[in-house]
Formats: structure tokens, C-alpha cells, sequence
């Protein structure tokens, strides 16, 4: 009864990414959501798609019932004797016919998934409105930048200045947007991961996670990365993709779970590589350590019920801001626009840092809320002890802190005149005692 089970299969499968039904009863909500990301309407064009699938499930659903029937009618009436051969031409032409609703079925179904898996979350209500940077909202700052009696120089400068920071050799190796880091800033960008680390764990209950760097098409349509984004990774020959931040590898680790109520908030964080193509971004940060193909970065990710989301949100951002606390690096938060979020987001938390070198802020860390539009795509449910129902969980992710722009700010901000780099107290411990970066001259 192959059918059956197919026709089954047919009604329980979810629409992952947005809630068709959400769209189906409010099209004019989904298509203002979208205008405040500076994307044209969609809801007519997915709604015809469904109208025509579920027409067609109708159908098979109308030939189900009556090649059942059939097959009653069928044993009864050989059962008297009498002819059954109108009955199995019949039973022929619906089988036929299913075959094609069938197919046609899945087709408007791959259609239908096609629209929705290239549009991005909806904002939330508090969500400014706005489609660039200079829309978003700042909501606090934190320090107060140094006023330096010499003129500040950016990080590779100093980096290159105490012969530890080779960009040079990096492009021997591998071509531009590398570095290779020699010694004592060797071995602090391993210090600053290890005193983030520390803070995450210890103190905001993060679960230290060691996760694979190649992942599977699945893992990254999960959080969104795919399909819209394959140009911006690195891809190999075995089908595995290199992540571009832990946020795939973390989030997934419940993909396809139903999660047990009571054991979430869920909260993840680790310390990866990352590797990124920088597709469109040709001429920005071509010098330093800014904008690079690899970088190193702590990532949190948090899984959590609806209810446990903007609360989990605060939370993460709040941590994320302490590592820049700790080191006394000065520091602006801001609430991005509509227009300016990730893919998955539907509310980010952007944290600056204060770069003297620069005479800006830049960003270090960014903190996002995707409610269940992750979850949708990676099936990830929990029951809920209210009602034994299973609901989709909310997914969160942000960076604590992104390690390469640290020792950044760190070097900026931490400059002597004479070119050497004076090492904050807190991070002295994990720098084995060392105070001081000098020329490895």
C-alpha cells in the first residue's frame, strides 16, 4: 500500500523556514515584514503555489478514499461471484492518476520550498525600522576611549612594527586576507580565547564544546547559510563545507531533536576557526586582521522555549559584553534596523569596539535572536509540560567575542609610544606572567 503511506508522509510534512500557515492567514503581516528588510511582496506568489498543492493533495486524498472502497467492494464482490473487472480498470486509472497528482505534488512542493528558503526571518515588532547602518540604534556605551600624547597606530602596524604580525608570509602561503602570528601574539590570541572561554563557562553557564569544522549541506541550510549563501564559504571536493562560524556546528547539535522542556535553556559556546570567503567585500579592511578568509572566534549558541528567548537574548548579549568589560576596552551596543540584520535574525544585538588606530568603533561581536525560523529548518522541537504537545524551539547565537578583532582592539587601545604593548591585568595570568609585548627584534 505504497499510497497510503506516501499520502501520509504528504499531510504531517511541515513547511520549514516561515509558518505557511502564518502566511496563508496573515499575507499582509509577511509581506510588511519583508518590506522592512527592503524586499519586494511575496505572499501572493507562495500562496498560489500552496493553493495548487493542497488542491492536488485534495485530490489524491478524494482518490485514497475511493481506491479503499475498491478494494472492499473488490473482495465482496469476488466473494459472490461476480465480475470484478470494472472494479480493477477502475482501481488502474486511479493508480494512474495518482502517480501523476503524485508528482505534481511534489513538484509545487519543491516549488513552494524553493520561495520560502531564500527569505529571510521576519523582524521583530521592537526591531527598528531602517535598511542600513546608519539606521541602526545605539543603547549604551560602555568606557571611555583614551586620549593618547602620540598618535595611535592600527594593529598592523604595531603587529608589524614587533616583527610578531606577517602578513607577508601569510600571502606566500595561502594569498591575501591571511596573517601568520609569531610568538608572544601567538600565543595571546590563545590567551584571549582561553580568558573568554572561562568567562562563559564559569560565570554564564555555557557548555564548552569541541565541534567539527566540515559540515554537510544540512548543517548549513539549518541556520540559513544555504542556499542563498554558498558563495560566501569554502567548499571541498568531499561534499563538506568549512564552517564560517561555530553557530552551524553548535546550533545543529540539536537538529532534528525533540528536547525535553525542562532541560532547556540549552547553552553552547566554542572556540573554532572560522573561514569566510569575503565574496563582495573587494576593496574593505584589505590591510590587517579586520577582515580576513580565517579568523578565529568564541561563538555562543542558546536553545531555548519561546517564553525563555528575550530574556536568554539579554543574557547572551550581557555576556559577550563582559570579556570587552574585563579587558577595559571601551565599547558601544547597538540594536540593528530591519534592513541591516543577518539572514536567520529577527532581532541583533550589535557589539563596537573602540579602535584609536581607526578612530571608530568597529564591530566585535554580534547577538541575534532567530525565534523558531532555525529551529523550522532543522525540525528541532520540545515537549512542552503544559500540554505534552511538541512546539519548535527558539535559537540564538552570538559571538563572545570574535578572538583576531580582540587582539585588535587590544593592541590599539594597550599601545605605547615606543611601540610596545602594555598587557591588561586581568589577562595577565593567562599570558604566563607576561605584562608587556615588545619587539621580537
Amino acid at each position: 500500500m505504497l499510497y497510503p503511506l506516501l499520502l501520509s508522509a504528504l499531510l504531517k510534512k511541515e513547511k520549514t523556514m516561515h509558518d505557511i500557515r502564518l502566511i496563508r492567514n496573515n499575507p499582509e503581516q509577511f509581506d510588511n515584514g519583508l518590506a522592512r528588510r527592503g524586499i519586494a511582496p511575496h505572499a501572493a506568489e507562495i500562496l498560489a503555489i500552496d493553493t495548487k498543492y493542497r488542491y492536488v493533495l485534495n485530490d489524491l486524498q478524494e482518490l485514497q478514499t475511493r481506491r479503499n472502497q475498491i478494494a472492499k467492494e473488490f473482495g465482496q464482490t469476488k466473494k459472490e461471484g461476480r465480475d470484478t473487472d470494472a472494479l480493477a480498470t477502475e482501481n488502474d486509472h486511479i493508480k494512474t492518476r495518482m502517480a501523476e497528482l503524485t508528482i505534481a505534488t511534489e513538484e509545487s512542493d519543491s516549488e513552494l520550498h524553493k520561495q520560502l528558503s531564500v527569505l529571510p526571518n521576519l523582524p521583530a515588532n521592537d526591531c527598528p525600522d531602517g535598511l542600513s547602518e546608519d539606521d541602526n540604534v545605539e543603547i549604551r556605551r560602555y568606557g571611555t576611549p583614551r586620549t593618547f600624547d602620540f598618535a595611535p597606530k592600527q594593529h598592523f602596524e604595531l603587529g608589524e612594527g614587533l616583527n610578531l604580525m606577517d602578513f607577508e608570509r601569510a600571502a606566500k602561503l595561502s594569498g591575501a586576507r591571511f596573517v601568520v602570528l609569531y610568538g608572544v601574539l601567538a600565543k595571546l590570541e590563545r590567551a584571549l580565547a582561553q580568558f573568554m572561554l572561562d568567562i562563559h563557562t564559569n560565570e554564564f553557564g555555557y557548555r564548552e564544546t569541541a565541534v567539527p569544522f566540515l559540515v554537510h549541506d544540512a548543517a548549513l541550510y539549518g541556520v540559513g547559510h544555504l542556499p542563498k549563501f554558498r558563495a560566501d564559504m569554502f567548499h571541498t571536493d568531499t561534499g563538506h563545507t568549512l564552517i564560517s562560524t561555530a553557530e552551524v556546528s553548535l546550533t545543529n547539535l540539536v537538529a532534528g531533536d525533540i528536547l525535553t522542556e525542562t532541560e532547556l535553556p540549552l547553552r553552547f559556546t566554542a572556540y573554532t576557526p572560522c573561514f569566510r570567503s569575503e565574496a563582495g567585500s573587494a576593496g574593505r579592511d584589505t590591510r590587517g586582521m579586520i577582515r580576513q578568509h580565517q579568523f578565529s572566534k568564541v561563538e555562543l549558541v542558546s536553545i531555548a522555549t519561546p517564553d525563555q528567548a528575550i530574556a536568554e537574548h539579554e543574557r547572551m548579549t550581557e555576556a559577550a559584553e563582559t570579556v570587552l568589560k574585563r579587558l577595559n576596552l571601551p565599547f558601544r551596543t547597538l540594536t540593528l534596523c530591519a534592513g541591516d540584520m543577518g539572514f536567520s535574525a529577527e532581532k541583533t544585538y550589535d557589539i563596537e569596539v573602540w579602535l584609536p588606530g581607526q578612530n571608530a568603533y568597529r564591530e566585535i561581536s554580534s547577538c541575534s535572536r532567530c525565534n523558531d525560523f532555525q529551529a523550522r529548518r532543522m525540525n528541532t522541537r520540545y515537549k512542552s509540560t503544559h500540554d505534552n504537545k511538541n512546539y519548535f524551539v527558539h535559537t540564538l547565537n552570538g559571538s563572545g567575542l570574535a578572538v583576531g578583532r580582540t587582539m585588535v582592539a587590544l593592541l590599539e587601545n594597550y599601545q605605547q609610544a615606543d611601540g610596545s604593548i602594555t598587557i591588561p591585568e586581568t589577562l595577565i595570568p593567562y599570558m604566563g606572567g607576561v605584562t608587556e609585548i615588545k619587539s621580537a627584534h
